[in-house]
């Protein structure tokens, strides 16, 4: 992402970033989730798609006919969106035009598939040494899996998420949370960040790489931990501990036991009976264990020296836990979380995806933003998680994808036009169907951006 001239005298974008066009040549939720974080943070992202077809996810799980699916809206806000077919003369001289002009390349070919295209790094650098380019693997180089494809539930399991993940008793269970796609998006955005500040010192740019494997093993580094740990004896904290089950060579699954050294469990709340979701998650920490037994109704535990320190409560924890459920069943999770707060006893209610698409507060803290997309109308998406004070929030959808010819982009420093049409155009509105690249940001006012990042996204 190369900054540009600014207009004003400051040469910073004053929301985050500096726009900067950077090609993003395409892939499941990986190379989407970050570019849009850098987009988010300021960066003119131009989304490179399939000529004819554009992006494959503008029809995946579509709901609605003819428009483009939720999956794909809700990645690609606040970009801008060409075609391009680089096994044509044309398509390269546009392609080599938009690497002169960028800062980053996040591409997302398989392996040697950029140097077939004659894109080598070499001929990266050669059209512009500063260009930093960034991919994902599901393995690292040199892995003796290295050539495999990989999607999501696929690095969840290579990466030690889905063998530590379900109940002890049951089978490996994946993650409903992107680890492998979204978490590894974050993972290349801030290798990219890092590789742009190594860029300010040396004046050269490089290559950056993230594992998916790697990411979600990063997320995973308490399972780790209590691996080396299980060589010198059982996971006391690990609640088949107290029902008598054998450890074997392997960190187990451990079902809802809390992975910090604080005991804690799932338990059903009032209404549990017709409500899915009707839980708390409630953690017995040591600090609040006399409020927790006060509160319960169990006083006496305060001193009887099976309950009264962490490690006597230890073998007793399905037995402390349904003590609790017992109480936690004569109120609602929300009733519960008003009152345990008063205690600052750790708790956390089970919150279905309908309440936190109702929630009021998420909607006034920009988490979940309302989008208003020119063809499918209002529809819901996740906001910027980054919160600085002055940065103007960014969500807007992608415009429709169409061909982009010789000579639509113009030289540095000017928005380049995709599918013809390319117009730097309003902001604040959502990526729409595919081509006119309009970059936006839903239901935000974006402000200046009168020096930028360009991020080139790789070709789907």
């Amino acid at each position: 992402m190369r900054p540009r001239r600014a207009k004003r005298k400051d040469k910073r974008d004053e929301q985050g970033l500096e726009r900067s066009p950077h090609p993003r040549l395409h892939a499941c939720a990986v190379r989407p989730t970050c570019t849009q974080l850098l987009a988010w943070f300021g960066a003119d992202v131009i989304k490179v798609e399939r000529p004819g077809s554009g992006d494959v996810t503008r029809t995946q799980l579509r709901d609605i006919p003819d428009v483009d699916a939720l999956y794909f809206t809700m990645l690609n806000s606040n970009k801008r969106s060409l075609t391009l077919d680089t096994k044509k003369p044309e398509g390269k001289k546009i392609l080599e035009q938009l690497i002169r002009e960028s800062d980053v390349l996040v591409e997302n070919f398989g392996p040697g598939a950029l140097d077939r295209m004659g894109f080598s790094w070499e001929r990266i650098n050669e059209l512009n040494p500063k260009m930093i380019v960034a991919s994902v693997k599901g393995f690292s180089d040199g892995h003796h899996y290295e050539d495999l494809k990989v999607y999501e539930n696929v690095a969840q399991c290579a990466g030690g998420a889905a063998s530590t993940t379900g109940f002890w008793d049951g089978p490996p269970t994946v993650s409903a949370a992107a680890l492998g796609d979204s978490n590894t998006g974050m993972h290349l955005a801030i290798g990219i960040l890092t590789a742009l500040r190594g860029r300010d010192q040396t004046g050269k740019g490089q290559k950056v790489a993230v594992s998916m494997q790697d990411a979600v093993l990063n997320l995973c580094r308490v399972k780790l931990r209590d691996q080396q740990r299980l060589a010198h004896g059982p996971l006391k904290e690990y609640s088949q501990y107290g029902e008598g089950v054998p450890f074997g060579d392997a960190v187990p699954r451990a079902g809802n036991d809390s992975g910090g050294g604080q005991p804690g469990w799932i338990l059903k709340c009032k209404g549990w009976e017709t409500d899915p979701n009707a839980y708390i998650y409630f953690i017995t920490q040591a600090p609040v264990w006399e409020k927790i037994c006060d509160v319960i109704g169990k006083p006496e535990w305060k001193t009887d020296p099976d309950y009264a320190k962490p490690a006597a409560r230890l073998p007793r924890l399905k037995h402390i836990f349904n003590t609790i459920e017992q109480w936690t069943m004569t109120k609602t999770k929300f009733e519960l979380m008003d009152l345990l707060n008063q205690y600052d006893i750790p708790c956390g209610p089970i919150l279905s995806m309908k309440e936190i698409a109702e929630e009021p507060s998420l909607r006034k803290t920009g988490t979940v933003v309302e989008v208003d997309h020119p063809k499918r109308g209002k529809y819901l998406s996740v906001g910027n998680t980054h919160q600085a004070v002055g940065q103007p929030d960014r969500s807007a959808p992608l415009a429709a994808a169409g061909r982009a010819q010789p000579g639509d982009l113009r030289p540095p420093r000017r928005e380049p036009r995709g599918a013809g049409r390319a117009e730097a155009a309003d902001r604040r509105h959502p990526m729409a169907g595919a081509g006119d690249g309009r970059r936006r940001h839903p239901g935000r006012p974006a402000g200046d951006h009168s020096e930028a990042h360009r991020l080139l996204a790789e070709p789907a």
